[in-house]
């Protein structure tokens, strides 16, 4: 089955601010309701009592300048 994107949005932000982000969403997330807003979108899901929870830290480096990037992602999956 294809990947079909329900909902995506991505900017830049202070420390704080992602830090308040994920302590809503972690409050939507206990409450099984969470809404997705951007300026653009939004979408309300429903997470279940018990989901996968998966935590990745990444480090990328560009092959043409050797930067070297991180990538820290939280996922929640589950099947309906």
């Amino acid at each position: 089955m294809p990947e079909e994107v329900l909902f995506k949005t991505e900017d830049s932000r202070s420390r704080t601010a992602i830090a308040e982000a994920l302590v809503a969403a972690a409050e939507q997330i206990e409450r099984g309701d969470v809404r997705l807003e951007s300026a653009a979108d939004a979408q309300d899901v429903t997470v279940p009592e018990t989901a996968l929870f998966e935590i990745e830290l990444e480090r990328l480096t560009d092959s043409e300048t050797g930067e070297e990037r991180y990538e820290l992602e939280y996922e929640i999956r589950w099947t309906e």
